[in-house]
């Protein structure tokens, strides 16, 4: 590479930042990187109407949750609005452009004629020529790029390969409105051009915009910036990923407990391959990532292997970050779970002593939390259904015979808890179940948890012998459904 590579991200901030949107940054992230270069990031705002700072804030948010970083400052499109027109003017002094006079009337009956000749509507160039001097009086022009209508435009594409447009096919877009505001086409160009962007990576619903702002280089006389089309994210289906596949913003995907680790991992892997390999570190991912391995057919979601790929990052994690994490959603999370915005530095201890058995089981955060269900509940313990349907009346007089030896037992640890229990099953002539179930009913309110031995010496002797104590008579248990139970 004979320039620095420069990069970027422009989200439109109309809405949260959706799956899409931040592959895109990622891709955009990954080949900067990869090359030394840097990515900035640019807020679209232009659409007054739609623009609101509720969504600026969750995508800068969201950006700054999946770890992706940008260089420089955030640059707000709108706040460039004079310099748009600047450029537009330069193009209106040097015949690259026009004013058009055409009115909302005239308008709507080209492509009232569009419709019914069964072709796309383009503006037809009526002012392409004509003198603003014949223009009825008050009439406020916009300002259209006098585009070539012979030839053809090319976009030579890393993903999309080489792709030609008829310039015939390509009518005179508006550069300014007639109130004075630049349309989204000259905007992109001029900020694309003045921040030094040399690879413009975007999905591929711009392909078709890729031409026209091509022209509108090629009219300044700029060089045309490198372009990387990525195909769309597809749902299960095959259809357009949509709401109902789980197409949610990325603060979702966060309340819903999976790890930035881990979505960055999936998301690379949507539409761009490297052999076989399906699980990369963000080195890795640096290291290998490059525009000719993004394939051009959509990429289909699927929640299940991303469920998968963050149960993978989440055995991986220490113990101490799972419960951070965790406790970072107790704000949205714990509410409905009867829990504080945050632990109390005896249940975080629990929680890390414990998380080795529970983290094998679960696959997102919310998973976790609702496994560990035990460490932070308070006595006498919601029972879930199972867990109360074990529970008899011999399996409580079990428990109230076993609590005894249990509280002899002077070393509270797994190796002698678990031959206690032993022991007291072969005196009664019971089955190890019949004993070491409704006892993991007791002291989780669960009918499966991590090891039982594991779980009575996180909790401790006092906590454990009042839980027991709680349920070894019929009318202290509370049976309903526990958070996250079916």
């Amino acid at each position: 590479m004979t320039e620095p590579v420069v990069t970027r991200f422009a989200p439109s901030p109309t809405g949260f930042l959706h799956i899409g949107g931040a592959r895109t940054a990622l891709f955009n992230w990954l080949y900067a990187r990869r090359f030394g270069g840097t990515m900035l990031l640019r807020i679209e705002d232009t659409d007054r109407e739609r623009s609101t700072e509720a969504a600026i804030g969750a995508i800068i948010e969201g950006l700054s949750w999946l770890g992706l970083s940008w260089d420089g400052d955030v640059v707000y499109q709108f706040s460039r609005a004079a310099r748009h027109r600047e450029v537009a003017e330069s193009l209106l002094a040097s015949g690259q452009a026009y004013r058009c006079f055409a009115t909302q009337q005239e308008l709507e009956e080209m492509r009232e004629a569009a419709r019914r000749e069964g072709r796309p509507l383009r503006y037809d160039g009526r002012w392409r020529d004509r003198d603003p001097a014949t223009a009825p009086e008050g009439a406020k022009p916009v300002i259209r790029l006098r585009a070539p209508s012979e030839g053809e435009t090319v976009v030579e594409d890393h993903v999309q390969g080489r792709v030609v447009w008829q310039n015939k096919d390509l009518d005179d877009l508006v550069l300014l409105r007639s109130d004075g505001s630049p349309t989204y086409m000259l905007a992109v160009v001029v900020d694309d051009h003045d921040m030094a962007v040399t690879h413009v990576i975007r999905g591929d619903d711009h392909l078709t915009n890729a031409a026209r702002q091509t022209q509108i280089y090629r009219a300044m006389g700029w060089g045309v910036p490198q372009w990387a089309h990525i195909p769309l994210i597809h749902g299960p289906d095959g259809a357009k990923l949509s709401k109902r596949h789980g197409a949610l913003g990325i603060d979702a995907y966060r309340e819903l407990g999976f790890l930035p680790v881990a979505l960055r991992n999936y998301l690379v892997r949507l539409g761009w391959s490297h052999g076989n390999q399906e699980i990369f570190s963000d080195e890795e991912m640096v290291a290998a990532f490059d525009l000719g391995q993004i394939g051009r057919s959509p990429a289909r979601f699927d929640f299940a292997k991303l469920e998968s790929l963050n149960g993978h990052y989440m055995r991986q994690a220490s113990n101490a970050e799972l419960v951070r994490r965790i406790e970072d959603l107790l704000p949205s999370l714990g509410p409905a779970r009867g829990l504080s915005p945050s632990f109390t530095p005896e249940v975080r201890a629990k929680l890390e002593a414990a998380m080795d058995g529970l983290k094998e089981r679960a696959k997102t955060l919310v998973e976790l939390l609702d496994a560990a269900y035990y460490l932070y509940a308070t006595v006498p313990l919601t029972l879930d259904p199972k867990a109360a349907g074990l529970l008899d009346a011999v399996a409580r007089g079990r428990l109230a015979a076993l609590r005894p030896q249990l509280a002899s037992v002077e070393d509270w640890a797994q190796a002698p808890l678990e031959a206690a229990v032993r022991a007291f099953a072969e005196e009664t002539g019971a089955k190890l179940g019949q004993v070491a179930q409704p006892l993991r009913a007791a002291l989780t309110g669960r009918s499966t948890s991590p090891g039982l031995f594991d779980v009575m010496a996180v909790l401790g002797r006092d906590e454990c012998l009042a839980r027991i104590d709680a349920q070894s008579t019929p009318s202290s248990a509370s049976v309903q459904a526990a958070p996250g139970a079916a």
